[in-house]
């Protein structure tokens, strides 16, 4: 990358977000910025510190308190690097919402689908227009958020749909899951299904509207799948980690999307999953009894 460079990762206190800012910040410039970003300000002063002190660091590495479910301070924050820096170069936008086997989907919506949902439009809009040629957007979600995982009466919903629509959709289901009618329209119990399917189409929605010049910039805008990884997030899900990978090792594969140069055609606006493009068709609706992983 060239010097002077900035990135930005959300939910990066730890798990797969910390092991993106330490990449990034090994193999960026000791001009560039790596910018590390969290709700609690101890977290992220302490995640910031420790990473900047950790042998093969090379770029600053600073920490920012940011509540990506608060629109507001999250296109503030855009505005602030447009205005002290000229843009931002790299944004991974990587927080979730922890949810357990044992509670109830429908009582933890409303934080899953800010968190997963919400702030995912919120990024996608503020810091689309700040993001610089070259740049690189990308969205982690999760081979669940392929069209084909929903109910063949919602897929209309998703499909082409403008960031607009996709919004719509999200909160048409939101009212759908108060009003207890939500089994009934076809959405599933299990909140990643929905929520993953409409982070890769808000992706796809505003690549749609960027493709042309954005490849012609060498730019990428895209939704990302690392694959099982084994953090305290996915953890509960899962009993045979044999097959897990470290946030460090999920880490590469992203990383080295953002480091190639140029923008492949055939992944932009895509989910990528280890340097290829999912099929957005693809995926059959869960069956309900069987737990919804992750990865």
């Amino acid at each position: 990358m060239n010097a002077s460079r900035i990135a930005l990762v959300t939910g990066a206190n730890q798990g797969l977000g910390r092991a993106l800012v330490e990449g990034l910040a090994a193999r960026m410039g000791p001009d560039d910025l790596v910018l590390l970003t969290g709700r609690s300000h101890r977290r992220v002063t302490d995640a910031a510190g420790e990473v900047g002190r950790l042998p093969a660091t090379r770029a600053r590495v600073e920490g920012r308190v940011l509540d990506v479910t608060d629109t507001d301070a999250v296109s503030r924050l855009a505005e602030d690097l447009r205005a002290g820096h000229g843009g931002v170069d790299v944004v991974i936008s990587n927080a979730v919402a922890r949810v357990r086997p044992e509670e109830s989907q429908a009582e933890r919506a409303d934080e899953f689908i800010d968190v997963s949902n919400t702030a995912t439009h919120a990024i996608l809009r503020s810091f689309g227009p700040v993001l610089r040629p070259g740049g690189r957007l990308l969205v982690v979600a999760s081979s669940l958020g392929t069209l084909g995982h929903l109910d063949p009466r919602l897929r209309h919903l998703f499909d082409d749909a403008s960031l607009d629509q996709v919004e719509y959709a999200v909160e048409s289901w939101r009212g759908a899951i108060h009003n207890r009618t939500a089994q009934e329209a076809g959405w599933p119990v299990w909140l990643n299904v929905p929520s993953k399917v409409a982070q890769v189409a808000a992706v796809r929605a505003v690549a749609a509207e960027r493709r042309q010049r954005d490849l012609a910039t060498g730019t990428l805008i895209a939704s990302v799948c690392p694959g099982m990884v084994d953090t305290a997030t996915s953890r509960p899900w899962f009993s045979d980690y044999s097959q897990a990978q470290s946030p460090a090792q999920a880490a590469e594969a992203l990383l080295d999307l953002v480091f190639t140069e140029g923008a492949d055609p055939a992944l932009y606006g895509e989910l990528i999953r280890f340097g290829k493009a999912l099929d957005w068709h693809d995926g059959t609706p869960p069956v309900e009894q069987d737990r919804i992983l992750t990865p």
